[in-house]
């Protein structure tokens, strides 16, 4: 083919496909139009996750009458004016291609009014030309709203997820900007519900209760370093406050949420011997530097940053978050005496119910297990005899060939997943429920999850009754998890289930967190029944030899390997 200029509509639709990835993408480029024109309340209505319907009104600036067609022109920006420009970027949008990118895959409208204007001016698009123009009445500030998102591109269309993602992606990424601007009212409805609403109030420590719940917010602690040019702030967990991934890592510069590689180690890092491996912290963290210092325009939806000196940045982020770690608690492991807590106020629900367990750690009396190895593998173990606990977190146990290390945590999990799974099937799963219920507060993204799948919850023995806002009451429970945490169980069982599974992955992933939050803990100790029980129950699962999540449960020494040690061989 020859080579030719693109004609400026194809060229308008490129430059579109580069901004516009998905519905949170709009919303965001909208809300920080809206941060940038000193905003003090912003609100966002979305429908049908974001494709049906985006709206995002605010009582910034405005836009006066004679810019606002050429708001919608490519390349046209108030925030930079020269190269030199490029070199101090302040503002969070500054491409210029924003609002010409959205008009190109959507119908636009907007009525703005800046405070020398005598009435509002509205305009309507429709790919991307003017349709309507006229003079309406509102207050000073800007209502820009979108329908029909990708309705000429079904190809882009094909490749979006489920309404609860893209809904999720949108909820996730206004509780960003609310943290990390905390004197800005914000408010999020999508499908008519509300779903995040802050005070504006100034206090970073609110928006986070609002966020996570009241309790993460009181344990939090605060970030405040200056060290020359850049200053490090925001709010961290103490060692004893963690999470199972890295979805509670927010990081900013300069106030921009950005994805950082660099961040997230500098901040993981920082921690570093004081959280078990597999969890991780809550951090808010603001990196502020001179914009001279870092280049934000590497990335067309500015989501990443580029730090002319990385090492600064990463030692400046770390040793922030560890000087604030110094003075905090760290974890504490149950005494060896201990007993698992029962969970408050339980009682037995009296259907598809047939032996609940109890809520301390008692097994049945040993039974007799069969040592048969299935075709010559080992998916079966041979019949163990039990010589007691070490460290209050392994049994040692003798076998027909040399000695088994057992991890008592897994091992259990192991058990507990197997049963799970069982009475699923049998459409018989063991419930308890509240004479008190557990009122819990959730995230948005946490909300989400729960509201669709409600009903997958409900079968394995969950009930959650709707509290107001983001709060619910927590009346019943599957009975494995009785002594559990039940608040932080239910919130991390939520956060795994954010996603867009298969339906049998969804139900492996509440087996999964059942399994981890009703088996015993590391540092119990157990009596030589319970020991003996365990083993003959881990003998009789299919798995015997890894947990649910692929860990090992347990290491094994050949009496060819103990006697090469002591020099018998």
């Amino acid at each position: 083919m020859p080579i030719k200029v693109l004609d400026p509509q194809l060229v308008s639709k490129i430059a579109a496909g580069e901004v516009v990835e998905r519905p949170a993408s709009v919303v965001k480029e909208l809300v920080e139009n809206s941060i940038d024109a000193g905003a003090s309340q912003i609100t966002v209505e979305t429908q049908g996750g974001g494709v049906s319907l985006i709206k995002v009104t605010d009582n910034g600036c405005g836009i006066a009458a004679d810019e606002i067609e050429l708001a919608f022109s490519r390349h046209a920006t108030s925030k930079v004016s020269a190269l030199a420009d490029l070199e101090k970027i302040s503002t969070l949008g500054f491409r210029g291609e924003a609002l010409p990118s959205i008009a190109a895959v959507a119908d636009v409208e907007i009525v703005t009014k800046t405070a020398d204007d005598a009435a509002a001016s509205y305009l309507r698009l429709s790919s991307g030309k003017i349709v309507q123009q006229e003079k309406r009445s509102r207050p000073q500030g800007t209502t820009i709203t979108v329908h029909h998102l990708f309705r000429q591109f079904p190809a882009r269309l094909k490749f979006l997820k489920s309404s609860t993602t893209e809904n999720s992606h949108i909820a996730n990424l206004l509780t960003q900007y609310a943290l990390v601007f905390p004197e800005i009212k914000f408010s999020l409805t999508m499908d008519g519900r509300l779903s995040l609403r802050t005070s504006g109030n100034g206090n970073m420590r609110d928006v986070v209760a609002e966020v996570y719940s009241l309790e993460v917010a009181q344990q939090m602690l605060e970030l405040d370093e200056k060290d020359g040019i850049q200053a490090v702030s925001g709010l961290v967990s103490p060692p004893s406050l963690s999470r199972s991934n890295r979805n509670y890592l927010s990081f900013f510069v300069n106030r921009r949420w950005v994805r950082s590689s660099l961040l997230t180690r500098a901040t993981e890092d920082a921690y570093q011997g004081l959280l078990m491996t597999g969890k991780h912290p809550i951090a808010i963290v603001n990196f502020s530097l001179p914009p001279q210092e870092l280049d934000v325009n590497v990335h067309p939806t500015k989501t990443e940053v580029k730090f002319r000196n990385n090492q600064t940045a990463y030692t400046s982020v770390s040793r922030a978050i560890k000087n604030v770690l110094t003075g905090a608690p760290l974890p504490r492991i149950k005494s060896p005496t201990a007993t698992a807590t029962p969970a408050p106020h339980l009682f037995t629900s009296a259907v598809d119910i047939e032996a609940a367990p109890s809520p301390t750690v008692e097994y049945p009396a040993p039974s007799p297990a069969t040592s048969v190895v299935k075709n010559g593998d080992l998916t079966r173990l041979p019949v163990l005899r039990v010589l007691g606990q070490l460290a209050s977190s392994y049994i040692m146990a003798e076998g027909p060939e040399g000695l088994y290390l057992v991890d008592q945590h897994a091992a259990h999990e192991r058990v507990i997943f197997d049963k799970i799974l069982a009475q699923r099937s049998q459409q018989k799963v063991e419930v308890q429920g509240m004479l008190e219920p557990v009122t819990i507060e959730l995230s948005p993204r946490q909300e989400e999850a729960l509201n669709t799948r409600d009903a997958l919850l409900r079968q394995f023995g969950f009930s959650l009754e709707h509290f107001g806002d983001r709060s619910y009451l927590l009346r019943a429970v599957p009975a494995v998890m009785a002594g559990a945490n039940l608040i932080e169980a239910v919130r991390e069982l939520l956060d795994s289930l954010a996603g867009d599974e298969e339906p049998s992955q969804r139900e492996q992933k509440i087996a999964q967190s059942l399994a981890c939050h009703g088996a015993i803990k590391a540092g119990q100790a157990l009596n030589m029944e319970e020991m003996k029980g365990l083993i003959r129950q881990l003998e009789e699962t299919d798995s015997p030899r890894t947990c649910p999540h692929g860990r090992p449960t347990m290491i094994y020494l050949s009496s060819r390997q103990l006697e090469k040690e002591f020099g018998r061989s």
